[in-house]
């Protein structure tokens, strides 16, 4: 399958019906569960067939073996605004995020001609709100309690980034 975007080492295509048990699982390491909230499998599929999302998967271009997964929201919005719904890395530690960050904002505006890109995060997820912060988001605000987990609740922070920025 023809990736969306690329680089040198990294690309980014879509997922299969056939990946969402690796989606799932992904996701529900602990470390990674503690920052996204865990969708079904049912849910994953979903997004796959869902016009105004896209699940893409981080495929290791060397290797052809898939290194984690992005999901945007937002495709059909006609303001052109486009939700960085989550970045889910396999490995972490070597920079892959980053890689696969500089390509979703270059899919946004560049490929896909959005004008702006948005994502929130927890606001205990240093190391997203730094990469966020590194790559040139712009911090807008903050969902005060908005995410209920156990007996307490969690806030959300939220970024953006306008095309040309």
């Amino acid at each position: 399958m023809p990736f969306k975007i690329e680089n040198n080492t990294i690309g980014l295509r879509p997922a299969t019906i056939d990946e969402v048990d690796y989606i799932y699982e992904l996701e529900a390491r602990p470390e990674n569960s503690h920052f996204v909230m865990a969708y079904s499998k049912e849910r994953h599929t979903q997004i796959i067939v869902n016009a105004d999302e896209e699940l893409l998967i981080i495929v290791d271009k060397a290797t052809d073996k898939p290194m984690g997964f992005v999901i945007l929201a937002g495709l059909t919005n006609p303001n052109l605004s486009m939700e960085f719904r989550r970045l889910v890395i396999d490995t972490k530690g070597k920079g892959l995020g980053r890689q696969v960050l500089h390509l979703v904002i270059e899919y946004c505006f560049k490929i896909l001609r959005f004008h702006r890109l948005w994502l929130d995060v927890y606001e205990d997820n240093e190391r997203g709100i730094h990469l966020y912060q590194s790559a040139g988001f712009k911090k807008e605000g903050k969902l005060w309690d908005v995410i209920k987990h156990g007996d307490s609740y969690r806030s959300l922070l939220l970024f953006s980034m306008l095309e040309g920025e």
